[in-house]
């Protein structure tokens, strides 16, 4: 199993301090071993909100990050140019040896398409397009593309160590096939127990049909720290505060020890990669959170 690194984009501070602790977790994130490093996307987050913006910052977080690991980000393809993206990509690709890695959604909310004219009711049909152009693109093809209006398109550089598509999704029928079609199903954070059983096995019969190779990413969001209780705890308060709407066995806590045997039980379930969100509004908190997750990750080889 791999474990990597969601780092949030979603601070709680003013912009310059934001990207800075995004800098520092990812230092610590790189320091204790994590396999990859990924952004998340948002737009049009409103005069009350902050979003800090996937491909600039991914850019600055590589100077730290080790290339020789996978590093990414997720793009909403409905509110995206697929070449646009595609040129983005191999730019940030060549700062790697090691795929990047292109986790995909179909994005929601009328503020954020209504900020780019985009419709909701096709976003499905536009991403199912947009990945076409932009996989082609990333392997070097000339594309076009009628429902982009895009005419011999072709860009470079191409990613210097490959890409991996992530198909981001719940686990209804359409979006798992799709992910079954072009690469990993990457497991909305709220999806597990029962839902995560029937999500990963509607995916490996997809898989099957498509002559793919299964692999199941998860995202989780997380507090961790040196003991158990005091991470619970943490965790308990966090969601009291209403953290993202999440129900409290949304979030994965404990001390290394229990954290490594969640991530077993994850594995044993066919999970290949568990991608950590820190839930923690403190840097300090956040910050004790990676290096417990990199000691869990240390104890899974044992």
């Amino acid at each position: 199993m791999r474990v990597g690194i969601s780092v949030s984009s979603s601070i709680g501070r003013p912009g310059r301090e934001a990207i800075a602790w995004m800098v520092e977790r990812t230092r610590v994130a790189r320091d204790v071993d994590l396999d990859h490093l990924t952004i998340g996307d948002r737009h049009n987050a409103g005069p009350d909100g902050q979003y800090i913006q996937n491909t600039p910052v991914l850019g600055r977080l590589l100077a730290e990050w080790d290339p020789s690991r996978p590093a990414g980000a997720l793009f909403l393809l409905p509110l995206w140019s697929p070449v646009l993206v595609a040129e983005q990509l191999g730019t940030l690709g060549s700062m790697l040896d090691a795929p990047i890695i292109v986790q995909t959604g179909i994005g929601s909310g009328e503020a954020q398409f209504g900020a780019f004219g985009a419709d909701l009711t096709r976003r499905g049909a536009t991403t199912d397009a947009a990945i076409e152009v932009i996989d082609g693109l990333l392997r070097g093809e000339t594309v076009t593309s009628e429902r982009f209006d895009v005419v011999g398109a072709s860009t470079r550089p191409v990613p210097a160590g490959g890409h991996e598509w992530w198909i981001g999704s719940g686990v209804g029928e359409q979006p798992i096939e799709r992910a079954a079609r072009w690469g990993a199903w990457y497991a909305s954070p709220g999806v597990g127990g029962d839902m995560l059983r029937l999500g990963a096995d509607r995916y490996r019969e997809a898989c099957e049909r498509h002559g793919r190779t299964p692999r199941i990413a998860l995202r989780r969001d997380v507090v961790a720290d040196i003991d158990g209780p005091t991470a619970h705890r943490r965790a308990d308060a966090i969601v009291s505060a209403g953290y993202r709407g999440m129900p409290r066995e949304a979030l994965l806590s404990g001390g290394a020890e229990e954290i490594a045997d969640e991530l077993r039980k994850l594995a044993a379930a066919g999970v290949d990669d568990v991608v950590i969100r820190c839930a923690d509004p403190e840097q300090a908190d956040a910050l004790r959170t990676i290096e417990t997750f990199g000691r869990a990750r240390a104890l899974l080889a044992d």
